[in-house]
């Protein structure tokens, strides 16, 4: 078996051979970049199933998934997607990557693509307006990059006689990074606080993060809205509890693995609602006209238990704001 199509099988996927699907008519098939490994999109494959669902499409049934995975290095991205394009896909899917989206973006401008991201879709040059999109680009927002100074000013609350906050980031998501670091840098001023900007690409530059934040004398850390973060929710969930490091992420996976707070958009809604999207585009509709759907919950979580391990009384009005309270 090669290498991909046992990676797929392990996110439960059917990959069928070319030959094959050319004898399944009425069979259409997707392009599925992602930037990590199937075991750590697990959840997010099984709402965007659920989303194709809904529009009456099932993965073995009525359609093939042909994937792609970036197992984390960003710079594989655009040959992944230039190898679905040469694969003659009906439409490729970017879930949770701006670098994947703005890949395949670059790869075709016939195939359609749908992408899943917690960026601005405008002001990182994805579509021309979340109405009329145009071309053949169009996806969901989960809002996440957008609330990234609401969780430092969350975290901060928490923390209100802390002067010194850093913030992390992954400098191979360029276009994140940027947008990031400038929107936190102006809340940091805005509430008179030192802002440390720490990068890391790989899981031993989570590790050596944590080991400066010490040395930094930094009070809590801000962890940015991106794949290869979110996904690794247990993994700064245990360093935060082992460095004593009040921390704020955008996944509710934080919280419940012993995170302090998370703060962002219902991935589950916008993984649903991208399988909705390619099942609508699979129907006939052109991507260039449908309307960019932004998540409209936004969850605030905060684990009481965690706060109490690291000495930090959680303000009652804060608590009372959350939509969940893991106690």
């Amino acid at each position: 078996m090669r290498r991909r199509e046992f990676m797929a099988a392990l996110a439960g996927a059917a990959v069928w051979p070319l030959a094959a699907r050319a004898q399944q008519p009425g069979v259409a098939v997707i392009g599925y970049l992602g930037s990590e490994t199937p075991e750590l999109f697990a959840t997010r494959l099984r709402s965007f199933r659920q989303g194709l669902s809904a529009t009456g499409y099932d993965e073995g049934r009525n359609v093939a998934i042909e994937y792609r995975w970036a197992e984390g290095n960003n710079d594989r991205l655009p040959a992944l997607a230039a190898d679905l394009v040469r694969s003659k896909v009906a439409v490729i899917v970017t879930p949770s990557s701006i670098v994947s989206a703005l890949a395949a973006k670059s790869a075709t401008s016939t195939i359609p693509v749908v992408f899943e991201t917690g960026a601005d879709p405008i002001a990182i040059g994805l579509v021309a307006s979340l109405n009329r999109p145009g071309a053949n680009v169009t996806g969901v927002t989960s809002l996440n990059l957008q609330v990234g100074p609401k969780r430092l000013e969350l975290l901060h609350e928490i923390l209100p006689a802390a002067t010194t906050f850093a913030l992390l980031v992954n400098p191979t998501n360029p276009r994140n990074t940027e947008v990031t670091t400038r929107e936190l840098q102006e809340a940091a001023g805005k509430l008179g606080l030192q802002l440390h900007v720490l990068n890391a690409s790989n899981e031993a530059g989570i590790d050596a993060v944590f080991a400066t934040l010490a040395r930094l004398r930094v009070s809590g850390l801000i962890v940015a809205s991106e794949a290869f973060f979110a996904i690794r929710s247990k993994q700064f969930a245990e360093l935060a509890l082992r460095h004593a490091m009040p921390t704020a992420h955008q996944s509710r996976e934080f919280t419940a693995a012993g995170g302090l707070i998370s703060y962002g958009g219902n991935v589950t809604q916008s993984h649903y609602q991208a399988g909705v999207h390619v099942g609508r585009i699979l129907k006939g509709e052109k991507a260039a006209d449908l309307p960019v759907q932004q998540v409209t919950k936004l969850e605030l979580t905060i684990n009481l238990k965690t706060a109490k391990a690291l000495g930090l009384t959680v303000p009652l009005p804060l608590v009372a704001r959350a939509d969940d309270v893991i106690e």
